[in-house]
């Protein structure tokens, strides 16, 4: 009797080590499973915020600090990492928006844009780049150091270029967005004191799987309406999916080539975590009281942000054997 208790008990655990074990393939799986079951994402919409603390709750429980710390003390590549991610990319988003009237023609849109723009990089990021192959340690301390900023960057760039576009104010926007974060922050720390480090990386694969299911109630409820929204209106839909690609790509293309010297295995993933924008975040701190054209957008980036790691694996792969075997050629 012991025993059938102690196996159903461990089949949870059993069904999250697996999930995690799925990698990236698990993580496209989940935008094609949101678009396909739109009552899923009717019946998660409410838990919206939740999802948000809980996936940046695991992030921050999983940051080494040591390594953190020995990062921080040769600073330079993660102050111009830091800098482009937080204000180089909404400043240019902003400012190209405005140029081509983009704000007057199709507001909603524009805010989608400039909401992703000011937005920090996925918590999930790191993961997802280790995932690949990629080294995860750069990406995780510039995208804690952009995290920690956000609150202001936010802030400013909502005054600089949003006006009233939003139902809460710029200032109310950073307090938000810090609270939220630090609630997230102490609910790691409070988890790493209790349970420790080593038990936290001993459970790794199914810490991943949770973190996959987490991704999941995020994604159908953000992309719940999608579907209707493609029969309503089919050319608008794919119009800005496309934008959503675009966009993800740009900032990925741009990126890479902008820190090349770095060494285009840091750069490719330093490119990896500035595209894949926080865009829960920002759902989270305006309670998803946004036009219908700016959740359609942040549906329709789902896609590119769930593909793009597995699609981009091979390349990422060849990058770091690259980098490995210039290492290994170097003359000691």
């Amino acid at each position: 009797m012991a025993s059938n208790l102690r196996t159903i008990l461990t089949l949870p655990l059993r069904g999250l080590t697996w999930l995690g074990d799925q990698g990236t393939r698990a993580v496209a799986a989940i935008a094609f499973i949101a678009l396909a079951v739109p009552p899923l994402g009717a019946l998660l919409r409410p838990y919206v915020t939740e999802a948000i603390l809980c996936l940046l709750c695991i992030s921050f429980m999983r940051v080494d600090f040591v390594a953190l710390y020995g990062h921080l003390r040769r600073p330079a590549l993660i102050a111009s990492a830091t800098a482009w991610t937080t204000i180089g990319v909404p400043l240019i988003v902003g400012l190209l928006a405005h140029a081509t009237g983009l704000d007057k023609s199709s507001p909603g849109l524009f805010l989608a844009l400039m909401l992703q723009g000011m937005a920090s990089p996925m918590m999930a990021a790191p993961a997802l780049a280790a995932l690949m192959g990629l080294d995860a340690t750069l990406p995780l301390v510039t995208l804690v150091t952009a995290t920690a900023l956000v609150p202001f960057t936010a802030s400013l760039f909502a005054s600089l270029f949003l006006g009233g576009m939003l139902s809460i104010s710029p200032l109310a926007l950073g307090a938000k967005l810090l609270g939220i974060l630090a609630v997230s922050l102490i609910g790691a720390t409070a988890i790493r004191w209790i349970f420790g480090t080593e038990a936290i990386q001993r459970h790794k694969r199914p810490i991943d799987g949770f973190n996959i299911l987490t991704l999941l109630v995020f994604a159908s409820a953000v992309m719940g309406d999608v579907a209707h929204d493609f029969v309503a209106d089919p050319v608008f839909t794919i119009g800005v999916a496309l934008l959503a690609f675009t966009i993800y790509f740009t900032l990925l293309t741009v990126t890479t080539l902008m820190f090349r010297r770095a060494g285009y295995e840091r750069a490719f993933a330093i490119g990896l975590m500035v595209s894949q924008r926080n865009l829960g975040l920002m759902l989270a701190a305006t309670a998803g009281a946004l036009p219908a054209t700016t959740w359609l957008y942040f549906a329709l980036t789902q896609f590119p942000i769930h593909l793009a790691p597995y699609l981009l694996t091979p390349i990422a792969r060849r990058l770091t054997a690259r980098a490995q075997a210039g290492t290994v050629a170097e003359p000691t």
